[in-house]
């Protein structure tokens, strides 16, 4: 009886087959049969948001004004952390509260806004941080790179350390998916979230609905209402 292989497994095979006819070809010249674009379509998982009260507890872990400063700006401006760990000096516009990420995923540049929460606790770090001649803003703080900027895995390795004092799984990602669930349920419009996040197709922006359960459990209640009245004034009055 066969085994059900996972989608995932079929498409490992199905590389390494079509590894194997690539050399196969290249030194006898017998044709690939298995061709790109084969593989079977994954499922991706929903985008996993943290709760408000996940939220403050992970920030109640938080005392470095620095790291303070990194993970909110990927909760309330949405971005990712290679975005943070290039943001440089010249990127900010802190009179008009937004920030010009340059070359994100897919070298494309795109504008935030700023929360006031977030302004203010970028303002002081920015008073606090150690003059440099480093055009990043964000540097390291001890050690022998003291006072270079953080790398992505230095940013990667914070949020470990501070995901474990708050018993959380989670990762950088997961603040950004918090910022679009957040935005969905206060009503904010699709595109405009898929602007401010940098995706390319809205149908990417489109799986926070799928988990937005306040706006949904708004919307069915607010429709319903609409339908129970019109439901009793077709009836009329005799039926109050």
């Amino acid at each position: 009886m066969g085994r059900r292989l996972a989608p995932k497994t079929i498409n490992c095979c199905l590389d390494s087959i079509r590894g194997f006819f690539t050399y196969l070809n290249q030194e006898e010249g017998i044709p690939n049969p298995v061709k790109k674009g084969s593989g079977l379509r994954l499922a991706r998982p929903l985008p996993r948001y943290l709760k408000d009260e996940e939220v403050t507890r992970f920030f109640s872990q938080i005392k470095k004004l620095r790291d303070r400063a990194i993970f909110m700006l990927m909760l309330r401006c949405g971005l990712r952390v290679e975005e943070v760990a290039h943001l440089r000096l010249q990127d900010l516009d802190l009179s008009q509260r937004r920030i010009l990420v340059c070359h994100g995923k897919g070298n494309k540049d795109r504008v935030v806004y700023i929360s006031l929460d977030a302004e203010r606790i970028l303002r002081d770090y920015l008073k606090s941080r150690s003059s440099s001649h480093e055009k990043q803003i964000f540097l390291v703080n001890k050690g022998t790179c003291r006072g270079k900027p953080i790398s992505v895995r230095g940013i990667q390795k914070r949020m470990e350390y501070y995901a474990r004092k708050a018993k959380l799984e989670i990762s950088c990602h997961h603040l950004r998916h918090t910022m679009a669930t957040q935005l969905l349920n206060a009503d904010a419009d699709l595109v405009t979230i898929q602007d401010l996040l940098g995706h390319s197709r809205i149908k990417t922006t489109q799986r926070y609905a799928k988990i937005s359960n306040v706006k949904v459990q708004r919307d069915y209640y607010k429709a319903m209402d609409v339908i129970l009245k019109k439901a009793v004034n077709d009836r009329g009055p005799s039926m109050n």
